[in-house]
């Protein structure tokens, strides 16, 4: 989130100071992404430092005023000009915990996935509600309408989260399937080549015993009848 460039956009209006560039930024944004009047200041010098904004004189309360500077504007411009980069997202923690809990020791990732759908269900109900209040009266103003925007993104959003959760399940079904087939021809295949062993050895030895028994047995009396011819010489 760019808090710089929003602060940019607010002070295009006039000159404001830190608190009320807070309130009126979570005004807009409906609070979502709440700011402490901490992150103003820091982003405010930081935009004085690259002279993007400079501050000019006090309200009559004593707040210190900042006034977008030309290059402010310009910077403003080329933000609202150019597309938001998708080709280095920020880091999602849920993709990441789905990542990490495939195959991880003890964990059974679909209970993981089961736990973050009902999560991801009631908070879609909650944008829905808000969204059915904003809009029993037509929004009349700029930070209405930026407010309704902002709550129908993260509708759009949880939606997506929802179907992807869906998607992740159905994979791992998938590979669990495919898993189990895999185990199922490796025991077949084991149990085929320990019968295959079986046979062979069996065969063998039944090879080795027919053998033994078809070996012709001497006969005593040809033996003494061959002495005698050789006496008789």
């Amino acid at each position: 989130m760019s808090i710089r460039h929003g602060l940019l956009a607010l002070l295009e209006s006039g000159p404001r100071y830190g608190s009320q560039l807070r309130t009126e930024f979570e005004s807009r944004t409906g609070a979502t992404w709440p700011l402490n009047v901490g992150q103003v200041y820091t982003t405010l010098n930081r935009l004085e430092r690259d002279g993007m904004v400079v501050q000019d004189g006090e309200d009559e309360a004593g707040h210190a005023l900042y006034v977008m500077t030309d290059a402010g504007r310009d910077e403003l411009r080329n933000w609202f000009r150019s597309p938001v980069d998708r080709r280095s997202p920020p880091r999602d923690e849920l993709a990441i915990k789905l990542a990490m809990a495939v195959g991880a020791p003890g964990i059974d990732i679909r209970d993981v996935i089961q736990s973050q759908r009902h999560h991801t269900v009631q908070a879609m109900q909650d944008y829905t509600r808000l969204k059915a209040q904003a809009t029993d009266v037509s929004p009349d103003n700029r930070d209405d309408v930026a407010w309704l925007l902002v709550l129908e993104q993260l509708i759009f959003q949880t939606e997506a989260e929802a179907r992807w959760l869906d998607h992740c399940e159905a994979r791992l079904v998938r590979l669990s399937l495919l898993n189990a087939q895999k185990e199922k021809q490796r025991k077949k295949e084991a149990e085929s080549a320990a019968g295959t062993a079986e046979g062979t050895t069996t065969g063998n030895a039944a090879g080795t015993a027919d053998g033994a028994t078809d070996q012709p047995a001497r006969q005593p009396g040809a033996s003494r009848a061959g002495s005698g011819r050789s006496r008789n010489r």
